[in-house]
């Protein structure tokens, strides 16, 4: 399968959920964003590496990277290789005494250990045909589209749910809009259920 290679893009604080973020991964090239729901640990963990901020102690990443490294390990590069039932799965791609190994990983600590190490990170087509969200560019100077029929708001307590098809597409497009990429995980995912049962 052809590898895809994915930059991190952007870090964002959960609106709906306080102590969750969203890890927004865009598509080298392209136009596809990926957003991934964490926790605030990973969160904090991807952050610090991206600043290059230094602990007074070793984060448990830092301390994974560092115990790496003393035996000469090399992390090649990191894969989010599956979509089950809405949870991404990630391989760390390791290379010593020039062996490759494959280690599983949950697909937010894979992305702190990409960051800490500088190395690729790849998905696969179908991941991002599943999960992907495409934003679509406009011309420099061109004036918005305003539509003649208002879109629902949706609550952000609310069910997406009780929202048609149509109205999930315009909401999508509207918290893209608002870089809401947590809440664009949830209509993603809810447009995909519906997809699944055909309805």
């Amino acid at each position: 399968m052809r590898k895809i290679e994915l930059d991190i893009v952007a870090l964002s604080h959960s609106v709906t959920q306080s102590h969750n973020y969203a890890v927004v991964l865009g598509e080298e090239n392209g136009t596809r964003r990926l957003p991934i729901v964490i926790g605030s640990f990973e969160a904090q963990a991807i952050a610090v590496a991206m600043e290059r901020m230094t602990p007074n102690r070793p984060l448990t990443h830092d301390l994974f990277k560092n115990t790496l490294e003393t035996f000469n390990i090399e992390l090649k590069e990191v894969i989010i290789n599956n979509l089950l039932d809405g949870i991404f799965y990630a391989r760390l791609i390791c290379i010593k005494d020039g062996e490759v190994f494959e280690i599983d990983s949950r697909t937010s600590d894979a992305l702190a250990m990409a960051v800490r190490f500088g190395c690729p990170i790849y998905t696969y087509e179908f991941i991002l045909d599943a999960a992907g969200i495409v934003l679509e560019e406009t011309e420099e100077g061109a004036e918005e589209k305003t539509e003649e029929r208002p879109v629902a708001k949706v609550e952000k307590s609310g069910s997406l749910s009780t929202y048609s098809i149509e109205d999930l597409n315009k909401l999508l497009d509207e918290v893209l809009a608002e870089e809401d990429y947590e809440r664009a995980a949830e209509i993603r995912d809810e447009l995909n259920r519906r997809k699944s049962q055909g309805s």
